[in-house]
């Protein structure tokens, strides 16, 4: 402890800074590192006043490294402890290495060149932990790569741990960018691992191989990776044992670009005999469906079959799989209806996603299971939606399935008034609210109701539901009452007056108090609801602010302003020549790069809504069409569904222009009968978290 501590007070910690201001309290950190009850609390506010959130080296991270290492390289320190401080100095290196330079104290190269000493001897350490998160650190020592590797790969010849021998070769990938350009003993040596180690070490040799060689493609890769797959245990997949779906995908991924290749290998995993394996291979089915539009006829029959797979979590995911492909899983719409019924299916969550399934495909027979769960207890769907990364199994949101039901609303409203009726809690009100709204005049009968909650924290999301439904509401509600609700909004909401106000224009058609509040933000550039949204509503009694509307067209090259801007000019003047060739502008770079997000889609509706003045946008509409790779961002459930969307307002943009169809508007999706209506109620068809 004394070593370690020596000359911490010589340093002027007042001077220095981390994320959260002055470094004065780092001193008392790194000694408390020495009092066991207080070792991991220490550590934990190191990350986080010293790292943080990454993104920048802090000039205290440079002064108290030394401090940090001596503590991880003490044995009196517990291993747990040990191991998260060789991952602040891992993590303080990869920020250094990746971060832009301005954001990199100038004291950090000197003491990092100090710290690598200090680490290699850590290569060595007792505890497997740290020497794994020594091995992860030492991967950012760019400066030092030979000798490095030459350290990695002496250790791995004695390493016991396979964790351990796992981010060791990992290390040497990492580093051979970085290595003398005469590496190729290094090269060797990872292809000798991937011949003849075992498993888990020949599926990491590959992935350091394509690190270490980027866009370098060998089918020894991939031909390696299928033979782990299907050649040996699961459990030997993974460093230390042990089968998680996680690494299934992982190694899936090691396969490479070949999409016919990824393709098979992820039928044949659909049918193993281990559930993690299906499960895994179901993730991975789900994140190349949601690339590319060629992977449905490819793998959605494989994943079909495992709706009635022993694994409920499986059964699950391959419903969600088909929900998420809409039309395309109409082959399976009558498993997907058994699958909604207790007696077919006992998993209540599974249950979830076959009726969410079933209303992406348009299917009556969602509704009778929707109807039981809004009358009953457990409803089974979030109030709210996540707008998360990845493919996880969350609650699906009550709008999400029922947004498109307005047809039923018949059926639907009974229970759904009750339950509005019954909400104890704002969550739940402004859900079931939106869910009218997205109904709009099919939700009349449940007028009483939201004038009921005018008087509540939801009456921002009431008025905007009686404003959707129409003359009929605002036939019912009186005005006063309104004008009482802007002069005294919900407490605690700021964007409530302004929300409050544009609905309040939309039912009464009194425009004053949103043109008040929103006209200082004329120009914004972010979100939906811009205010030249409002000035749009106006029509052609928006002519006053043409002139300004005009000089915010060219501010932004693509996103919300843009769009907004020239669909207010379009409502007011009715001029197609000057907003056409602004909103070409916004789309185009999306159909070449991809990751077109709401505001790209909600262009090209604008585009069939303007119809044949529209010809300049064909090419452009016709390269989202004609993409394998989904033109939206990749990666989450949404991507199939936003990409169906995008296509569809392309399709209709086509029609429009050409003069053969009429132009595109969102509303009519909501109101028009279900596809699968029959008019009966019944219905046709690991290592480094930091990388």
């Amino acid at each position: 402890m004394s070593d370690a501590l020596a000359g911490i007070d010589d340093i002027d910690w007042a001077e220095l800074k981390h994320a959260y201001g002055t470094a004065e309290d780092v001193p008392d950190m790194l000694r408390d590192l020495y009092r066991s009850e207080k070792a991991a609390d220490a550590a934990e506010d190191l990350l986080v006043h010293v790292y943080h959130q990454g993104g920048a080296v802090c000039s205290a991270a440079p002064a108290a490294l030394p401090h940090v290492l001596g503590a991880a390289a003490d044995p009196a320190i517990a291993p747990a402890v040990r191991r998260e401080l060789l991952e602040l100095v891992g993590s303080l290196a990869y920020t250094a290495n990746t971060a832009d330079p301005r954001f990199v104290t100038d004291a950090w190269p000197a003491a990092w060149d100090l710290a690598v000493s200090d680490l290699l001897p850590l290569l060595h350490d007792p505890a497997p932990t740290s020497r794994i998160a020594a091995a992860d650190a030492l991967a950012e020592a760019r400066h030092r790569a030979d000798e490095v590797i030459a350290a990695l790969r002496a250790r791995w010849v004695v390493e016991p741990d396979q964790e351990a021998r796992a981010q060791l070769i990992d290390g040497v990938g990492w580093l051979v960018p970085h290595a003398d350009p005469q590496c190729e003993d290094s090269l060797d040596w990872l292809r000798q691992l991937m011949q003849g180690a075992e498993p888990a070490a020949r599926l990491v040799a590959v992935r350091a191989l394509r690190r270490a060689l980027p866009g370098q493609d060998d089918s020894a890769y991939a031909r390696t990776v299928s033979e782990v797959l299907f050649g040996s245990e699961p459990a030997t997949w993974e460093p230390g044992g042990g089968v998680s779906k996680s690494t299934v995908v992982w190694a899936i991924g090691l396969l490479g670009g070949d999409r016919v290749i990824r393709a098979d290998a992820i039928r044949r995993l659909l049918t193993h005999a281990h559930p993690f394996v299906r499960g895994g291979a179901l993730q991975a089915a789900a994140d190349m469906l949601g690339r590319r539009r060629s992977a449905v006829t490819e793998l959605l029959p494989a994943v079909a079959r495992l709706l009635s797979d022993a694994d409920p979590d499986n059964r699950l995911f391959a419903a969600r799989v088909l929900g998420m492909c809409g039309h395309a899983a109409r082959p399976w719409a009558d498993a997907l209806a058994a699958m909604a019924t207790d007696e077919a299916e006992p998993y209540l969550a599974a249950q979830s996603h076959a009726i969410w399934a079933l209303s992406r495909l348009g299917d009556a027979r969602c509704v009778p299971p929707l109807v039981r769960r809004l009358s009953g207890e457990r409803l089974g769907f979030s109030y709210h939606s996540v707008h998360a990364e990845g493919w996880g199994t969350y609650e699906l949101s009550l709008t999400e399935v029922g947004a498109g039901l307005g047809a039923h609303a018949d059926v639907l409203l009974p229970p759904l008034r009750a339950r509005l009726t019954a909400a104890r809690t704002l969550d739940a009100r402004r859900a079931l609210c939106q869910l009218l709204e997205s109904w709009g005049a099919a939700a009349a009968p449940a007028t009483p109701d939201l004038i009921d909650l005018l008087d509540t924290d939801a009456a921002v999301w009431a008025l905007d539901a009686l404003a959707a439904i129409g003359p009929a509401a605002a036939e019912a509600v009186p005005q006063e009452r309104l004008r009482g609700l802007l002069d005294a909004p919900p407490e605690g909401q700021p964007f409530a007056p302004r929300c409050l106000a544009l609905a309040y224009g939309r039912l009464t058609g009194d425009r004053q108090p949103a043109l008040e509040l929103q006209l200082p933000q004329l120009g914004e550039p972010y979100g939906q609801g811009n205010p030249a949204t409002l000035l749009g509503e106006l029509g052609p009694a928006g002519a006053p602010y043409v002139a300004r509307l005009r000089e915010l067209l060219p501010v932004h090259e693509e996103g919300w302003l843009p769009l907004r801007a020239a669909e207010a000019l379009w409502k007011i003047t009715g001029r197609a020549d000057e907003i056409v060739p602004v909103l070409v502008r916004a789309i185009a770079p999306f159909a070449e790069r991809g990751g077109a997000y709401r505001a790209i889609t909600e262009t090209v509706k604008l585009l069939a809504e303007i119809g044949a003045p529209a010809a300049p946008a064909e090419p452009v509409l016709r390269a989202f069409l004609e993409a394998d790779e989904r033109p939206v961002p990749h990666g989450t459930w949404r991507s199939v569904p936003e990409d169906d969307e995008l296509c569809d307002a392309a399709r209709a943009a086509l029609l429009a222009i050409s003069g053969d169809g009429p132009a595109f508007h969102a509303e009519t999706t909501a109101k028009a009968p279900l596809p699968g209506d029959r008019g009966d109620g019944a219905a046709s068809e690991t290592h480094s978290t930091r990388r």
